[in-house]
């Protein structure tokens, strides 16, 4: 029963904690989105995105530390891994496709595929930004 619980609380809390995340994400990736697009973009599909990507880079960073043996501070090691690098380079195509393929524009078409790699390149230069100033 208690592992059942852990595993329900657990799941709780790692979309809560991803949504906060989405949150986040979507704003910097909407702002660069409509100043790339030269026009409006519907914020609810950036956010879906946002929210799936995250999600998905949670269980990607979770899962890399696991199998390194990093789980506990200092993440300064976690960050100069080689298979986490790689592990980002995976989460920012994975990211970039979510943003292109389920993004649309006001006039009903999708982004720009370079829109969408430029979304994600500042996102991840914030959030990496972010990750090394608190490691």
């Amino acid at each position: 029963m208690n592992t059942l619980l852990t595993l329900v609380s657990s799941l709780v809390w790692w979309v809560l904690y991803g949504s906060i995340g989405a949150l986040f994400c979507a704003l910097i990736a909407w702002s660069v989105l409509r100043w790339t697009e030269r026009c409006n973009v519907v914020f609810n599909r950036v956010y879906l995105a946002c929210l799936l990507w995250t999600l998905l880079g949670m269980l990607l960073v979770v899962g890399v530390a696991a199998y390194e043996g990093h789980l506990h501070p200092p993440f300064r090691s976690l960050l100069a891994s080689g298979l986490l690098r790689w592990a980002l380079v995976g989460d920012m195509l994975v990211g970039v496709v979510l943003v292109w393929r389920l993004t649309p524009r006001a006039d009903a078409h999708r982004v720009r595929p370079g829109s969408a790699c430029l979304a994600v390149a500042a996102v991840m230069a914030v959030g990496f930004g972010v990750a090394t100033t608190l490691v």
